[in-house]
């Protein structure tokens, strides 16, 4: 399963129906362009997998992946193509054992040290960052930059880079060696969120 170029997560307080949004930019995307990370950490797990579902149904009729972070409960009764674990989560060798050896398995990542620990483990990808600043990311520290990002994408596991990323600064993200790019305001609070994917998709 190749890795999209696109990863679009998931806030369902910005938009009033998720899935429809979903639906709206995924709309006649190339197929396999972008994965949906179905992140919503505060919803039980009755919620999440009704969620999850919706999604699931929506990526399908567009041709795209769905992948659930955190919760690889939620992603195996979903039917997703994968999931996504936190970086204090349980170890990405673990997931694979659950998930299989069809789905995608990311990790997020916010050093050189976690992007090894990921690869060793097992993993098919990392979001990396907060490359640039955002407010969901705050708590984190300050952004990483480029340059780490750079540092980073050379140890061998293709990064996502995350944080702060949109159609004006995704080429630099690309071009400091990441597969791809993460976003969340960039596809859910901007006037044209369809515009705003198929920017990220293919930057100036």
């Amino acid at each position: 399963m190749g890795l999209p170029r696109v990863h679009l997560i998931t806030d369902r307080r910005l938009v009033p129906d998720l899935a429809a949004a979903v639906r709206r930019v995924l709309a006649g995307l190339p197929p396999g362009a972008v994965a949906v990370h179905l992140r919503e950490k505060e919803l039980s797990g009755a919620a999440l997998l009704e969620l999850a579902r919706a999604l699931a149904g929506a990526c399908r009729e567009a041709g795209q992946l769905l992948l659930v972070n955190d919760r690889l409960d939620v992603a195996l009764a979903a039917g997703a193509d994968g999931a996504h674990l936190p970086s204090a989560g349980i170890p990405p060798g673990e997931a694979r054992h659950l998930l299989g050896p069809g789905k995608l398995l990311g990790v997020s990542c916010h050093s050189e040290a976690e992007v090894d620990r990921a690869r060793a483990g097992g993993a098919d990808y990392a979001t990396f960052g907060p490359v640039f600043d955002t407010p969901s990311k705050r708590a984190l520290g300050g952004p990483v930059g480029l340059p780490a990002l750079a540092r980073a994408s050379a140890r061998g596991l293709p990064l996502v880079g995350l944080g702060g990323i949109d159609p004006g600064n995704a080429a630099a993200v690309l071009g400091s060696g990441a597969a791809g790019v993460a976003a969340i305001r960039a596809w859910l609070t901007g006037p044209d969120p369809a515009a705003a994917v198929r920017a990220l998709l293919a930057p100036a």
